[in-house]
């Protein structure tokens, strides 16, 4: 195992000097009471020392995470399925770009372990840095048009990517058609069936353009024959589960019940557990460590708001609310429905429309955030009834007392859940 010490020294004085710089930044972050000071740390590393990343990540058994909705859960499913080997470095705050990736790994230095969540831009150069041993790869699909483009090139950049890294093992989503196609030439691949349940963005074959049809679970390209003479179709899965077990090698079954509600949820316990498994954690440990997450960074959670019980729910794209709406209970006394369209939220609402919000045709929501106009507008043609509240604090206390369900983007999450936590400190 590499020690601090011995990282420090491979890293080089360009290195220990941004490290330095870093500490400082983080220090006087804190005392400013400007939050843990961790961003602003890796920021001041990284403009020291560009390559700071791969020193910090040398010497480290490493799992990155990757795909358009649950990279936070899935990396904090597999950090604790990890914990038993070691300790693990990883974001607790779903910090997934660059700068977040360098504090977590500065922040445990000693760690022979690291989970990294990495968003799907960054992959390929992180990979180039840490060569992980393993890649979770959870499903592809629109996400924030404006700064990530459409969803086929970055396929295309992940396949590449993974291809300079023959020796890591990539866990693959199976039901997932891009996912597949990324995947689809890697020597090292375990498959897992974790479910699919957005395709919108999977009709054709991102190899040759062929429709996809599907049958029951299995899909096939119509296109035939890829470049390596294989037919694209959906592989046989190493790893499967369904409503009370999870299946693997070697006729492995092992009960499964989770913390955290939703199907996406056991996909995602399906794949953290085939990454520990993958680096040597045993698959019994690593369910019941899965199992027992119940909360990643505020979702899921509840608060109690004045005569309001709260739940927090988050989605950011067309795929995570068809999967976040399946999760709301319709008997639910409010229903608040919170938008922004702030940069890391996309500023290009337009999927707003791919969204089935005719889901809500029997349940009174209330619109909220930044951008509830068009939300607004949205639930009208859906033939949701909703009135319009837009600061998601009100909205809230517009609602009848009891169980209140929030459903809200990035920015409008992140700040509803600062504004509940000052409302209740005050309390």
């Amino acid at each position: 195992m590499v020690r601090a010490g011995e990282r420090r020294a491979a890293i080089g004085a360009r290195g220990r000097l941004a490290l330095r710089a870093a500490e400082a930044a983080t220090w006087a972050s804190r005392k400013a009471g400007r939050g843990k000071g961790s961003m602003i740390g890796g920021l001041v590393a990284l403009k020291i020392d560009p390559d700071i990343l791969t020193g910090l990540g040398s010497g480290r058994r490493t799992v990155v995470v990757t795909g358009t909705n649950g990279k936070s859960t899935t990396t904090r499913m597999t950090a604790a399925a990890l914990a038993p080997l070691g300790e693990v470095a990883t974001q607790a705050d779903g910090a997934n770009m660059d700068a977040g990736i360098v504090a977590a790994l500065f922040a445990h230095l000693d760690a022979p372990i690291a989970a990294l969540e990495v968003d799907e831009l960054h992959v390929p150069h992180v990979c180039d840095a840490v060569s992980p041993d393993a890649v979770v790869l959870l499903n592809l699909s629109r996400d924030q048009l404006d700064r990530v483009g459409e969803i086929n090139m970055i396929e295309r950049k992940l396949r590449a990517g993974l291809a300079r890294h023959p020796e890591t093992v990539v866990i693959a989503n199976c039901d997932d058609v891009l996912v597949t196609s990324a995947a689809f030439d890697a020597p090292n691949v375990v498959w897992v069936a974790a479910g699919g349940g957005w395709a919108g963005d999977s009709v054709s074959c991102p190899r040759t353009g062929e429709p996809i049809v599907w049958d029951g679970d299995h899909w096939y390209s119509t296109g035939g024959e890829v470049g390596n003479g294989v037919a694209f179709e959906r592989p046989t899965p190493d790893w499967w589960l369904d409503d009370e077990n999870l299946y693997g090698p070697n006729s492995l079954k092992i009960p499964m019940t989770l913390a955290l509600p939703g199907r996406a949820n056991r996909g995602n316990a399906a794949q953290a557990v085939a990454a520990a498994v993958t680096l040597g954690a045993s698959a019994v440990d690593a369910v019941a460590a899965a199992s027992g997450v119940d909360e990643v960074a505020g979702r899921y959670s509840t608060v109690q708001y004045g005569p309001h019980s709260v739940r927090l729910l988050l989605a950011k794209n067309p795929a995570g609310w068809q999967e976040a709406m399946s999760m709301i209970d319709p008997t639910v006394d409010g229903l608040v429905i919170a938008v922004n369209g702030q940069v890391p939220d996309g500023e290009d609402l337009s999927w707003l429309w791919d969204v089935r919000f005719e889901h809500f045709e029997n349940v009174a929501v209330v619109a909220s955030g930044e951008r509830a106009t068009d939300l607004g507008v949205r639930l009208l043609y859906a033939g949701s009834p909703h009135t319009t509240v837009t600061d998601p604090l009100k909205a809230i206390a517009s609602c009848p007392p009891g169980r209140v369900e929030v459903l809200a983007n990035y920015t409008a999450f992140r700040d509803l859940g600062r504004a509940l936590a000052r409302e209740v400190h005050d309390v």
